[in-house]
Order: structure tokens, then C-alpha cells, then sequence
């Protein structure tokens, strides 16, 4: 699993190798929560590219109900096809409604989506901005890999697909949901282990500049900031730093930058009376 997961890119830990493992043969949700920015998301992209498997999103929003998450009826179409029936001379109601119910005129969404495509890998995206009532509807989906639709029966999934739900810890998630998931917790990387998410996601970046501004990164994490950068930080800093044409950092050009990290004005504030240029020389002398 870890090879695999690294094939494509994505660097994992032991603890989430094995969680991902036990997702494929346990069928059961990995549930992935930690701060914003911190690769939960992508875990679920990496897994879909290494098993070849389509990637099925559903974000979750505050008011977001069972209807946009599971399945609607296409209500244009079937009001098309009566007045299509109505001018054919079509007068049997059984025969209508029958009509009107039929899997043509179904919309499916991401969950009936997930429960209908074998393989798949289904990301429930912040579940922490869903409110308690999608939360409980969502545990019972999951709990059975089923959904019964009145006017055509169960749908119910021949191979279950991998779930991964996100968190951001808005709000906490009830624990009935967290007990049907495995669960893991995103921390911010070491030095090392960044560096080398940066290395293989950006190899167009120069060594040095990587080894900058993971530096960096690190150091301003390590200040009382409102929004400490994540991983995706780090590579969107690196990524503009060498959109300018930089091969290393200096600290006129890590300052010049601060808003491809930094994303309140009180961080940014912050940040600009750090030493970046001793923080830059520490890195330089090898201080990891």
C-alpha cells in the first residue's frame, strides 16, 4: 500500500499505509482529520490513482441534504415526456407514472454514484460543515453500502468503495459516525518528510530553494499563528518562488511572497518581523 500510494506521488507514514489497508479489506471509512492544508484531501485522489479507480467527490456544505448527496429526478425531462406522451395520445396513468420513475430520469449523485461504479473511491470532503441531520443519514449509507430508492428498490453496492471522509474540526463529528471508520490523524511533517513531499510534487524546483523554504515553513509554524501553513502552503510558496525565477530564497523575496502562505493579515504581520535571513543562513550551514 505505501508503494503504491508513493508511485504516485503521495508520501505516507506507516499509520496511514495502514489504515488505508485495512480500508480496502475491512470496507470501512478512513476518516482523516487535521488541520486544512495537510494532504487529507489528496490521500483520497493518490488512492484512486493507484488502484486505476475513478474518484467521486462529494463537498459537504452547511444545509447540504440527502437529495443533493444521493439522487434527484431529472424533472425537466420528465415533464418533456409527458407533453411527448400527450401528443402521442398516451392516456394510461399506470403506464405514465411508471414511465416517469424510470432509470432514465434518475440523477444520481456522489453517493449513489459511488454505490453504482465498482471500483470507485468515494471522498465525503469536510464532513465537519455538514450539519447532525446529513451526518446521521451519512452513517446509515455507510454502514450498509445501500440506499433504497421507493420508486425503484435497494440499490445496494456489489463491492463496496474505498471511503475517505475529511474533517477540518470545525465542529466535532459525533462519535456513532467515527466508530464505523478508521481513523487518523493529520499532523504537520517534520523537515525530512516535507522536504521530500516537496522534492517529488515539485521537481522542477531547485534543491536549495526546496530546503529554503521548507525551512521557513517550518519556522513559521512554529510562531502563535491564527492559520499555520500546510503542506499545500509550502508547495504553492516554492511553486511561486520559482514562477519568479528564483533557484534560492532570500528574505526581501520570502517577505515579497508571504501571501502565497500566509492568508490573514495578522500572520503576515507577524511573520514580517521574523529574522528570515538568519533563518535562511541556519538552513545554509546545514542547521536541520
Amino acid at each position: 500500500m505505501r508503494s503504491r500510494l508513493e508511485a504516485t506521488g503521495y508520501l505516507v507514514d506507516e499509520g496511514l499505509a495502514v489504515a488505508c489497508f485495512l480500508a480496502l479489506r475491512l470496507h470501512r471509512p478512513v476518516f482523516c482529520e487535521g488541520d486544512a492544508g495537510v494532504g487529507k484531501t489528496a490521500l483520497a485522489s493518490a488512492l484512486a490513482e493507484a488502484f486505476g479507480a475513478p474518484l467521486i467527490r462529494l463537498q459537504c456544505h452547511e444545509g447540504i441534504d440527502a437529495s443533493q448527496a444521493l439522487y434527484d429526478w431529472d424533472f425537466p425531462r420528465q415533464l418533456l415526456h409527458l407533453r411527448a406522451a400527450e401528443a402521442a395520445g398516451v392516456t394510461d396513468a399506470d403506464r405514465l407514472e411508471h414511465e416517469l420513475y424510470d432509470r432514465r430520469f434518475l440523477l444520481a449523485r456522489p453517493l449513489l454514484k459511488a454505490l453504482q461504479t465498482q471500483p470507485s473511491v468515494l471522498l465525503v470532503d469536510e464532513i465537519d460543515r455538514a450539519d447532525d441531520e446529513f451526518e446521521a443519514f451519512l452513517l446509515e449509507v455507510l454502514s450498509e453500502f445501500q440506499v433504497t430508492i421507493p420508486e425503484l428498490g435497494t440499490v445496494r453496492a456489489e463491492v463496496p468503495p474505498v471511503v475517505v471522509l475529511t474533517s477540518n474540526r470545525t465542529r466535532e463529528v459525533h462519535d456513532a459516525l467515527k466508530r464505523r471508520c478508521l481513523y487518523h490523524w493529520f499532523d504537520h511533517p517534520g523537515f525530512a518528510r516535507e522536504l521530500a513531499i516537496v522534492r517529488r510534487r515539485l521537481p522542477r524546483v531547485s534543491a536549495r530553494l526546496a530546503e529554503q523554504v521548507t525551512a521557513l515553513v517550518q519556522a513559521l509554524r512554529a510562531e502563535d499563528l491564527l492559520k499555520p501553513p500546510g503542506v499545500a502552503e509550502t508547495l504553492d510558496w516554492a511553486a511561486a518562488l520559482d514562477a519568479l525565477g528564483a533557484t534560492e530564497a532570500d528574505a526581501e523575496l520570502a517577505v515579497a511572497t508571504l501571501g502565497s502562505v500566509l492568508k490573514y493579515r495578522e500572520d503576515t504581520d507577524r511573520a514580517r518581523g521574523l529574522d528570515f535571513a538568519a533563518i535562511l543562513a541556519g538552513r545554509g550551514a546545514g542547521g536541520a
